[in-house]
């Protein structure tokens, strides 16, 4: 992996870690077109640059953080959920990343779903005045259980779950922003003790590396965050819908001809 490679991988994180359409599908599509080697770094750096996208979220939404402490239990009850799956299904999860397969296949199957979200939750895009509880909070949790196969999307499976809790979908979309800081977090912690554990070393040029990319991430998901609130909130998900088919039709045909898609 290269500068260029740490760029371009940045920006497809950041652009689509907060939109329903897979961030983890998008990146084992970008390594595979690109060649990278799959090694333990690169998967640490796939994970690690979440971090950058995880900053976004606290500068655009400070004040939820430090000047509403409530959100933190309501972030804590819906982070349960996949903090016990992780830990419980980490080696099955892992294999599911090794299949560019699975991830066309989920990405043509939750467009088709996209399509008819808006029919199912039909909202005017105006904030519930009441608070987000205890159950809304865990049953969100619990779709987001879901994200943990490659190309479902977590932002996609909590805001859908939000929708279900009644949510607006302005209110669905960014309690799922506030939500990916623990579980983000959690995972970028993980993957980095996980590499140093077995023995992983960070050289000179992996921490550039990792500042690149970060950096990127950052300023890309800022960008990504404020058009999207607006954007699902006025047209809903059809888009998204019709983008995740297209592509796993795409991919799947590749596939189908015998195309080698390399994976990390």
């Amino acid at each position: 992996m290269n500068i260029l490679h740490a760029i371009i991988l940045a920006i497809i994180e950041g652009l689509t870690e907060f939109l329903p359409v897979s961030s983890t599908g998008h990146m084992i599509i970008g390594s595979s077109i690109m060649g990278i080697a799959a090694n333990d770094f690169v998967k640490v750096f796939t994970v690690a640059i979440q971090f950058g996208a995880i900053l976004s979220v606290v500068v655009l939404y400070w004040r939820r953080f430090f000047e509403n402490l409530s959100v933190y239990p309501m972030l804590f009850v819906g982070f349960i959920p996949a903090a016990i799956a992780g830990l419980l299904l980490k080696s099955s999860i892992d294999l599911l990343l090794e299949n560019v397969t699975v991830v066309a296949a989920t990405l043509l199957l939750g467009g088709i779903l996209f399509l008819f979200i808006d029919r199912l939750f039909p909202h005017d895009g105006e904030d519930r005045p009441e608070p987000i509880t205890w159950k809304n909070a865990f049953l969100i949790g619990c779709f987001q259980v879901i994200a943990m196969v490659p190309g479902v999307s977590r932002s996609a499976a909590t805001i859908i779950g939000g929708l279900t809790q009644k949510l607006s979908r302005k209110q669905a979309a960014e309690f799922s922003f506030l939500l990916a800081v623990p579980t983000m977090f959690a995972a970028t912690a993980k993957s980095l003790w996980d590499y140093i554990s077995d023995g992983g070393v960070f050289t000179r040029e992996h921490w550039t590396l990792f500042g690149i990319g970060n950096l990127v991430a950052f300023v890309v998901a800022i960008i990504a965050i404020r058009g999207f609130v607006g954007f699902l909130t006025k047209h809903g998900f059809a888009a998204f819908g019709w983008y995740r088919i297209i592509l796993g039709l795409v991919l799947l045909a590749l596939i189908g001809a015998g195309v080698n898609l390399s994976i990390l």
